[in-house]
């Protein structure tokens, strides 16, 4: 008999990657206790060391999301210059293990839920390191582990597989519904050394030549390219078949880096290139999706989304990939379009029939035709954070995932936008303190707009010069509790040779000799101070900061004052300091 550990949690969160891992902090933050299931030994799912997969979301100019994902942005791009992967696992790690509410349990697989009635009670795992099981009582709960693990255990309604095209008026999806999905990859790296160097495959390695390629052909010299198109597994069932698939998929990646190195016409222009690493874990774009309140369709992505309960956002194409993979003999995905920013609405993010069941990832309410679009992690990070805020909402309100929706869908919205994730057409609610005050200079202003970033052609941002103060005055001492600021991080950051014309990549897959390492956006104000003026005219200091590198910051304060004033210092190299927002309350 194996030990059984019993925990205790207001929500329980099975899957560790960036949907995983956002909802879990989102709610940790917000005074919740919170269990972090994971089955991997690192976080970050499709994003981690074990698939390498980067963090895709939003196209078009200053779409990039922010909340927790751009935090761990940032994060790496000050720790990791480099893109070490081990230090990439570092990133989503700390980030998880820095927050005190969240008890994390790694190599943990969900294997059996407790339920009563049409609730879950307990959520059941098995860990391989220490053989016990882990027994996660919990008031609520959210599947974040792609193949919806939890909700099938807890009879949760799901579907797999592409809807005919007349379920919901589709015209990218086939004829006749069917099971097929898009399928798995296993992904590779490698980098240019300063000499030759040889690659023998293994003998059980798929022979691969350039009439294998029509479409697909490789160019590990572009910092971009990860040998995604290695799919398989569509056709077939995306779980149960995964086992297979991985051994076909792994005997085409070291067949594809033989062509590339050992075939006539790329023998001498690879020459000196290395293998690094090929993925022995498929990433999956595409498995079960569970059913909530709302189906989001093409026509929804199409129609930009402008739902009540907008909660996220999407913009990756409508990308659309073909179930037999590299076998397929047409192109291996089509990019139908779509607009970018659209809305995704909060009744995609809780199950229909299971009552205290969120879910978020690539596992959401939507058909096949929108997963194409909504999987990509970027996208997947705001959809948990929304649901670590809805749960939060649900344990101080008592209420159910549905309730939140019905009864306090506005202050969820506000929630969000407090914690800088943006939502398209809403405007965040500015602290009483804050409207209240004489801003000077009078030009501030956007400083006070709700929307902290540009959008269309309104920059919603204020610029000044380094030494200039920007000053927040009131009419008599007020008791000023915090203060928070969001800086310019150049949502349209491009750390890839401008001619590779490619929005930022977290990491970077194949490194050729002119790669260069990433750095702090140059527009974020490194270094600042924070200033008040108190009841008898002295003037101090509230905060200084030398090494700032982060988009959003909040300041504790706790003093009766008659001003604030923020001054910056100096930037990470652009010439003039820029700010979307600056709060008291």
């Amino acid at each position: 008999m194996f030990e059984t550990v019993e925990h205790s949690a207001d929500l329980c969160v099975v899957g560790g990657g960036l949907a995983g891992v956002a909802a879990a902090v989102e709610a940790a933050r917000s005074g919740l206790h919170v269990t972090l299931m994971q089955d991997r030994p690192v976080l970050g799912g499709n994003a981690s060391s074990e698939i390498r997969m980067w963090v895709c979301g939003a196209h078009g100019k200053n779409n990039r999301e922010t909340g927790l994902l751009e935090e761990l942005m940032l994060e790496n791009q000050y720790r990791n210059r480099e893109k070490n992967y081990a230090v990439w696992d570092s990133v989503i790690y700390g980030l998880v293990r820095g927050e005190s509410n969240i008890e994390l349990l790694l190599n943990c697989s969900c294997l059996h839920c407790g339920m009563d009635g049409s609730r879950i009670v307990s959520a059941t795992g098995w860990q391989l390191t220490t053989q016990q099981v882990h027994r996660v009582t919990a008031r609520l709960f959210a599947d974040c582990s792609g193949d919806s693990a939890l909700a099938v255990l807890a009879g949760a309604d799901w579907r797999m597989g592409r809807e005919a095209r007349a379920e919901f008026g589709e015209d990218i999806e086939p004829e006749a519904a069917d099971h097929k999905t898009m399928g798995m990859s296993c992904l590779l790296t490698a980098h240019e050394e300063s000499a030759p160097c040889a690659f023998i495959p293994p003998a059980w390695a798929k022979t691969i030549t350039a009439a294998d390629l029509p479409h697909r052909m490789p160019h590990p010299e572009r910092s971009t390219e990860n040998f995604w198109y290695l799919e398989l597994g569509g056709d077939g069932d995306a779980i149960r078949d995964t086992e297979r698939v991985r051994d076909e998929l792994v005997s085409l990646a070291y067949g594809l880096w033989d062509y590339v190195k050992n075939a006539p016409e790329n023998r001498e222009k690879y020459a000196n290139w290395q293998l690094d690493w090929v993925g022995m874990l498929p990433g999956k774009r595409e498995s079960r999706r569970c059913l909530g309140d709302l189906i989001l369709t093409q026509g929804d992505v199409r129609s930009g989304g402008a739902f009540p309960d907008i909660v996220a956002y999407g913009g990756w194409t409508l990308d659309d990939h073909d179930p037999a993979g590299f076998y397929g003999t047409g192109a291996p995905n089509i990019h139908h379009p779509a607009p970018s920013p659209y809305g995704i609405p909060y009744r995609c993010l809780y199950s229909r029939n299971v009552d205290n069941l969120f879910f978020a990832g690539r596992n959401i309410s939507v058909t096949h035709a929108a997963l194409s679009s909504t999987r990509v992690m970027g996208t997947c990070a705001l959809l948990g954070q929304a649901v670590g805020a809805a749960a939060a909402l649900a344990v101080r309100k008592g209420l159910s995932p549905r309730g939140v929706g019905r009864e306090a869908i506005g202050e969820l919205q506000q929630l969000l936008m407090e914690d800088d994730c943006w939502l398209p057409g809403l405007v965040r609610a500015l602290p009483a303190l804050t409207r209240e005050a004489t801003l000077q200079p009078p030009e501030a202003e956007p400083l006070r707009s709700g929307v902290e970033r540009p959008v269309g052609d309104v920059e919603n941002r204020y610029d000044m010069d380094c030494g200039d103060a920007v000053s927040y005055l009131f009419d008599a001492p007020r008791q000023v509790e915090s203060v928070r600021l969001i800086f310019d991080s150049d949502l349209n950051r491009e750390t890839l040779p401008a001619s590779e014309g490619e929005r930022h990549l977290n990491m970077a897959a194949c490194r050729s000799a002119a790669w260069e390492p990433s750095c702090v956006p140059r527009t974020l104000v490194r270094a600042f101070r924070l200033e008040g003026v108190t009841p008898e005219g002295k003037t101090v200091t509230l905060a200084h900061e030398a090494n700032n590198y982060q988009r959003l910051r909040r300041l504790p304060v706790g003093q009766r004052l008659t001003a604030v004033r923020f001054i910056p210092e100096s930037t990470w190299g652009a010439p003039r300091a820029g700010l979307f927002a600056f709060d008291v309350r």
